[in-house]
């Protein structure tokens, strides 16, 4: 069933026990290549290359693909070799493949092979799709963020599945790169295998490849960066953004309910930090100046994770 010639040749005489029917369309149609020794097929220039290629499969088990030249054939043709036992008795399964001519315009410079072993190895992730978002490539930084296990298990799955709002963030990245070409520093999270999420940075842009725009994704965590930014939480409390700059960070990750809680939180924490310092940290004239008790105002620095930094205050 084979669309590439496939050959069985006897262990011990080297001579054809089977044949595929793209063997025979190779040879031309010859329907008793059975019997025939393979070598006589082949230029004599490329014999000795064959003889080292089965030696060696029959030593060891293994050898890389050679290339040789068929008799009436002016290509060279790419041949692969695996010992078969059968009983007692070993054969060889050959299989042939043309040898594509190479494209000079296709030949990366040293400068562009390096470029590409250093993305490879990069600390960030980087992935490329198709237009429909399904992966064609990752490097091992991105199986790493994901916990997946090889590239093969990436191929072909859209890079939606691990992005933090599914149906959201590709959707928003692929139209600004079909629009402008590239993005800068799209804000969202990269959620792994076990369900895990790391916030991220994402950087992207728009190549051709073939007719057909390929995108190309850089994925950077930085959790570790924008984590000191927030106030550390007590056991029983969440962080809360130290800014309103902030809240404009989490346009488009939450709802616009959950911001404007946010939001809330920040001008009221602010503002207990200003009557504070206006009173010179006199907590009972800071409740009194914004019109809550001081029972409420405990409360509230408990919350914010405050108690600590006033606990030498003036009460």
């Amino acid at each position: 069933m084979s669309a590439e010639p496939v050959l069985v040749l006897d262990g011990q005489s080297q001579k054809i026990v089977e044949a595929n029917p793209a063997a025979q369309r190779l040879f031309g149609d010859r329907d008793k290549l059975a019997g025939l020794a393979f070598a006589g097929l082949v230029e004599p220039e490329s014999r000795g290359a064959l003889e080292q290629l089965l030696g060696s499969i029959r030593a060891a088990g293994r050898m890389d693909d050679v290339r040789i030249r068929l008799t009436d054939h002016d290509s060279e043709m790419r041949i692969s070799a695996f010992l078969l036992r059968q009983g007692e008795g070993q054969n060889y399964l050959l299989r042939l493949s043309p040898v594509s001519p190479v494209d000079p315009h296709n030949l990366l410079s040293d400068s562009k092979a390096k470029l590409l072993k250093l993305i490879e190895s990069a600390p960030d992730g980087f992935v490329v799709t198709g237009n429909d978002g399904r992966l064609l490539a990752a490097n091992a930084a991105f199986l790493d963020m994901t916990q997946l296990g090889s590239e093969e298990q990436a191929h072909g799955q859209t890079l939606d599945r691990w992005l933090g709002r599914p149906g959201v963030d590709l959707n928003v990245l692929s139209a600004n790169l079909r629009q402008h070409g590239s993005v800068r520093l799209y804000p969202t999270f990269l959620r792994d295998e076990f369900g895990t999420q790391t916030e991220v940075e994402i950087s992207a842009v728009t190549v051709m490849n073939g007719g057909k725009p390929c995108f190309g994704f850089a994925i950077r965590n930085i959790g570790r960066r924008t984590a000191p930014e927030f106030i550390p939480p007590a056991a029983t409390t969440r962080a809360v953004p130290r800014s309103l700059e902030q809240i404009s960070e989490l346009i488009g990750r939450v709802s616009l309910k959950e911001i404007v809680r946010e939001a809330t939180e920040v001008i009221e924490r602010l503002s207990i930090e200003a009557a504070l310092k206006i009173t010179g940290d006199n907590r009972a004239s800071a409740a009194e100046m914004l019109g809550l008790s001081r029972q409420s105002l405990y409360v509230k620095l408990r919350r914010y994770g405050m108690m600590d930094a006033e606990a030498l205050g003036v009460a």
